[in-house]
């Protein structure tokens, strides 16, 4: 998995595609959301480097023998802890956490993985999971 500077844009977009892809599939109605939600401003991504982030993610759970989405995504492994480590600035964390329930909540279908995602960065950055600040 590769890594970046933490709380850099790249880091925040990299949990934000993790929330795209927790429900095992990408949405074209998620990315609307995020796109309608002005991710890239918002994060202070250049155009199109969502885009980029999301595929890097992709490539690097396919190029990874040791890695599956299933054990990815788990909250509790050690590729997703240091994921979130990558992020220690409260209102960057809040930021993402935000557009991650944009993304989740898109579609209208929320799943467990879903839940249990936005969970577990709440947990793990100490913030109210029930806490929607959508823009």
């Amino acid at each position: 998995m590769r890594t970046y500077t933490c709380n850099s844009p790249q880091a925040a977009g990299r949990i934000v595609a993790i929330a795209l892809l927790a429900d095992g599939h990408l949405s074209s109605e998620e990315l609307a959301a995020l796109h309608r939600a002005r991710i890239a401003d918002r994060l202070g991504l250049a155009p199109g480097e969502f885009g980029k982030i999301v595929q890097g993610l992709c490539e690097d759970l396919l190029t990874s023998s040791h890695l599956n989405w299933s054990d990815a995504c788990k909250l509790d492994s050690n590729v997703m802890q240091h994921v979130m480590r990558e992020l220690d600035d409260p209102e960057l964390r809040a930021e993402v956490l935000n557009l991650c329930h944009v993304a989740v909540y898109a579609d209208r279908h929320v799943a467990d993985t879903e839940v249990a995602l936005l969970a577990s960065l709440s947990r793990a950055w100490q913030q109210d999971p029930r806490q929607r600040l959508l823009s």
